[in-house]
């Protein structure tokens, strides 16, 4: 297990675990990010990611992105 942070681009992955405050949770839930799902990193820019979730592209930050555990 790793966080998000530091998966390879392009490689479709499975969540496991999502850490941080319950508002982190919910706030990470509602953008598709769920225990289970897949994610899939699509580019790197200035530390934040940009991510496939659920057919959608989503950027998230670097912290967050570190909650995240695939």
């Amino acid at each position: 297990m790793l966080p998000l942070m530091l998966a390879s681009s392009g490689e479709e992955l499975i969540i496991k675990k999502i850490g941080g405050s319950p508002e982190v949770k919910k706030h990470l839930e509602n953008l598709g990010f769920v225990v289970g799902g897949t994610v899939t990193v699509i580019n790197t820019m200035g530390g934040n990611l940009i991510v496939k979730v659920k057919e959608a592209r989503v950027a998230i930050s670097r912290e967050m992105a570190q909650k995240i555990m695939v």
